[in-house]
């Protein structure tokens, strides 16, 4: 009984509730039906345009607003894509850069760097290096300058032709040219005539000739001018300047050779050395071609030996396996939150996936292939661990001992190589390229996002061209229908009139 009373009393007020809206319903459309007869009766019209516009946007705001969200979720996708390129590819440059300047290899010491210096070069592998050098001669280019002073740097040389030869030469103990036996290569001949008869112009023509002599022109304190001719270093590069046709007998003034005007400043001579015991000889004293991996620059003869050697890097290797941890978390961290499966934006995106795993695999994977048994061969095994998140961390006295024990392993790791060959740097050039790649990478995603997101444009544009037709349809319809009323309205106003005409003719 209980029960039927209150289903009695539910309906009746369910009842009444729906009358009620219905009524308010009805009063409501009444209400604004009223308001558009009393508007049109007012003569103040409808505002078609403001009924348009909203007609329209009722029509397509949902299509407009779904378009619009799809663009905007495109264009953070292509943001995160090119962020997270931009960091792999910064962190895959900083440490090639690193790599390759070679501070994180074994360092070539000298015990006279006054006399041999030496630096590494490009992926050389120095440690163990021992050697003796002892230096008895430099290498030097033979200069020669003018001995007669000319008035200034335009002052006539005369004309006629000079023959520049390259080949070897004996000197005098006073420096002077004793003997002199020409190369192979063919004399070069230079002529002077009016064009080009000045001091100036005879160094610049000597130039221009690109015989492998070098002519400039020196001034001293009065403003007096001389010639100042230098070959190439080596004992092959001595040469002889002959004025082979002198018009006026002032061209040989330049003459460079045996019993010749011009002065020796210095000897066409090779370096000369012993390395370890054997006699050597180069053109150069820089010398890359004697150990490998090493450039030797010699600045001085030396009495004693001068002892070559080597040292490990150990401060910068603990410092590069740090930096490295530390500036993998940062962008671990970054392609985390891209990749995260509720919120990242990049959470379906295959290529961020692959990196995500590229990088998690990056602390096992071999990087030195030929490593010996018990040396280190992955970043684990110097002591690089990963944490639960995938963060990474350093175990410092695991890396000490690592670097300790086996400094040659760990530089190995550390080597300067390109993708397909060992070493860490190879690993994330590796990663890198293939992170960025268009084919497959992060960069296939920005065209497939950037495609897609065109492809969004046009959709948008064709149905901005929908929404104009239909308010180019609906402002004629209005416009008609306005025309109507305006004629309805006029019928009106002369119908009232008459009738008022009406009543007062039949109240007289």
């Amino acid at each position: 009984m209980t029960t039927t009373s209150s289903t009695g009393s539910t309906s009746t007020t369910t009842a009444t509730t729906s009358t009620t809206a219905a009524a308010t319903t009805a009063s409501v459309n009444a209400s604004a039906a009223q308001q558009l007869l009393s508007s049109l009766n007012s003569g103040s019209g409808v505002d078609t345009s403001s009924l348009v516009t909203s007609l329209v946007n009722a029509q397509f705001a949902t299509k407009v607003a779904a378009l619009q969200a799809k663009s905007d979720a495109l264009t953070t996708k292509i943001s995160d894509v090119s962020t997270l390129k931009g960091q792999i590819s910064d962190f895959a440059g900083a440490l090639e850069s690193l790599v390759k300047g070679g501070t994180l290899v074994s360092q070539p010491a000298s015990s006279n760097p006054a006399a041999v210096s030496v630096t590494p070069l490009v992926g050389a592998k120095l440690d163990g290096l021992s050697g003796s050098i002892t230096v008895s001669q430099l290498a030097s280019a033979q200069t020669a300058v003018s001995t007669t002073a000319l008035a200034s740097r335009n002052a006539a040389v005369g004309t006629g032709q000079l023959t520049l030869t390259l080949g070897t030469a004996t000197y005098n103990a006073d420096g002077s040219m004793a003997s002199f036996a020409a190369g192979s290569g063919t004399p070069t001949t230079i002529t002077i005539d009016s064009s080009n008869n000045s001091l100036n112009e005879l160094a610049a023509s000597i130039n221009k000739a690109g015989a492998g002599v070098t002519a400039s022109v020196i001034t001293d304190a009065d403003g007096s001018a001389y010639l100042s001719l230098k070959g190439a270093s080596g004992a092959a590069q001595a040469f002889t300047l002959t004025a082979t046709t002198d018009d006026d007998g002032t061209l040989s003034a330049f003459n460079v050779g045996p019993g010749t005007a011009m002065r020796i400043a210095s000897p066409a001579q090779n370096a000369k050395l012993t390395l370890d015991g054997v006699a050597v000889e180069r053109t150069s004293n820089a010398i890359n071609d004697l150990v490998q991996g090493l450039q030797i620059n010699l600045t001085a003869t030396s009495s004693t030996p001068v002892t070559l050697s080597s040292t490990t890097p150990t401060t910068a290797l603990n410092n590069a396996v740090n930096d490295f941890v530390d500036t993998f978390n940062q962008v671990f961290a970054a392609l985390k939150t891209q990749i995260d499966p509720i919120n990242g934006d990049l959470r379906a995106d295959s290529a961020a996936q692959a990196l995500y795993g590229s990088l998690r695999r990056l602390t096992t994977q071999t990087l030195v292939s030929n490593a010996a048994p018990g040396t280190p061969a992955t970043l684990a095994d110097l002591g690089v661990t990963t944490n639960r998140d995938g963060s990474l961390s350093v175990d410092a006295t695991k890396l000490t001992n690592a670097v300790t024990s086996n400094p040659a392993a760990v530089e190995a790791i550390f080597s300067y190589a390109t993708i397909g060959s060992d070493g860490l740097n190879a690993a994330m050039q590796s990663i890198k390229a293939s992170a960025i790649s268009t084919v497959y990478g992060l960069g296939a995603s920005a065209v497939t996002y950037t495609k897609a997101q065109g492809d969004i444009a046009t959709q948008q544009d064709d149905l901005t061209a929908q929404q104009q037709q239909m308010s180019d349809r609906l402002t004629q319809q209005f416009a008609a229908m306005n025309a109507k009323v305006a004629a309805y309205k006029s019928t009106q106003a002369y119908m009232t009139q008459q009738i008022s005409m009406w009543t007062k003719s039949g109240s007289n």
